[in-house]
């Protein structure tokens, strides 16, 4: 009997403490590894959604460009009836677009009834139009009625509005005239560059927002989102050689 006793004891006498310890240590490395992975996956899951916004900020931006690019010149001296549309004749009225007015890597100004309102509108987007320090990166869009007189010093205070925060592309714009060649001597304008003005047929626009505060976990770098898009235009720039007649490339 006594043997029979002394072998139950010894199945029932349970963990010792040092198993005990090795369960509790195996169970805290699972249970790490595991709130390591959802750490991991929240990290990634968070830089995702900043990428997605990011693109999303620059496509609704881009599509405003492209809607109002594409009403570039619109209403032009011709379909105003002017007998001799001349670049001055545009000038002096309101009511007509000369159309591209300035363009450079990172800004271009135009004129057009943008909204379809029968306005014509002085239209612009630049880096940090608004200017100051505040917003170093940004790439801002201003759209004014146009008043008669020079498009350059002639119109309203521009009104900066929507815009693109932490835009690091340079250059923002590449022009390309009718043959598909790109334009290189920027800045140009109506009043000095005429014939360049009037040979652009397609505007190419590319988008990189990086902000240096939202890191990616796994790379430790800033996060980048990049948007890019190709628009051609009918250009009915008033600026064709010697400021006569429209140019529609």
């Amino acid at each position: 009997m006594k043997n029979v006793s002394d072998k139950a004891n010894n199945c029932e006498r349970g963990f010792t403490l040092l198993e005990m310890l090795i369960v509790v240590a195996i169970l805290a490395t699972v249970t790490g590894g595991i709130f390591l992975q959802l750490n991991t996956a929240q990290q990634r899951i968070n830089t995702e959604q900043t990428k997605v916004d990011n693109f999303d900020e620059a496509r609704d931006f881009v599509d405003q460009f492209f809607r109002d690019i594409n009403q570039i010149g619109y209403p032009n001296g011709r379909m105003m009836n002017f007998l001799s549309p001349t670049l001055a004749t545009a000038q002096a009225d309101n009511r007509v677009a000369v159309g591209l007015v300035q363009i450079d890597a990172n800004s271009i100004w135009f004129e057009g009834d943008v909204n379809g309102s029968g306005v014509v509108q002085s239209v612009q987007y630049k880096i940090n139009g608004a200017g100051g320090t505040a917003c170093p990166l940004c790439l801002q869009r201003s759209s004014v009625p146009k008043i008669s007189g020079n498009p350059f010093t002639g119109q309203s205070a521009a009104s900066w509005g929507t815009e693109v925060n932490d835009v690091i592309t340079n250059p923002i714009f590449t022009y390309f005239d009718t043959t598909g060649a790109a334009v290189t001597a920027l800045p140009a304008d109506i009043s000095n560059n005429a014939t360049v003005i009037a040979s652009i047929k397609t505007i190419h626009i590319s988008l990189t927002i990086q902000n240096n505060a939202n890191i990616d976990p796994k790379t430790g770098q800033p996060i980048q989102t990049s948007f890019q898009g190709e628009v051609s235009l009918n250009n009915c720039s008033m600026a064709k050689t010697g400021f006569t007649g429209i140019s529609c490339q």
